[in-house]
């Protein structure tokens, strides 16, 4: 159940963005990018645990990275960034302890994370070219 909700909302946070227009700015997908990333630090602080802050914070600062450079350059570093979040959900109870995060989240970020990947790459493609006639 995890998966469905996680895919459904990732669509309809999607299609809300394009209809009110938040997605015209190109710093929306990185936003949320950089969001979605922050979600394991404050599990790790709700843990209790410094140590886990730490690393949660690391990893956190890669993908805020990834997408700043998505944002400067390429729309898609920001797609890799999001599914790469999503294979990070699916294997973070093997890489980090952090006792904090609830036992659906993996599955539903995953989930997610896949699914505003996929929004945001079909939105990349449909984008005009500037040398295109209807643009």
């Amino acid at each position: 159940m995890p998966y469905v909700i996680g895919i459904v909302l990732s669509v309809g946070v999607a299609v809300f963005a394009r209809s009110v227009g938040f997605d015209r700015d190109r710093a929306f997908y990185p936003t949320v990018m950089i969001v979605i990333a922050s979600y394991y630090v404050l599990f790790a602080a709700m843990s209790g645990s410094v140590q886990t802050v730490l690393f949660e914070s690391i990893v956190m600062t890669g993908f805020a990275i990834a997408a700043v450079v998505g944002f400067k350059s390429s729309a898609w570093i920001v797609v890799g960034a999001l599914a790469g979040h999503g294979v990070f959900d699916a294997l973070h109870g093997k890489v980090i302890e952090n006792s904090g995060v609830p036992v659906w989240w993996p599955a539903w970020c995953l989930a997610y994370d896949l699914g505003a990947a996929a929004s945001l790459a079909w939105l990349i493609k449909r984008e005009p070219k500037p040398n295109d006639a209807r643009h």
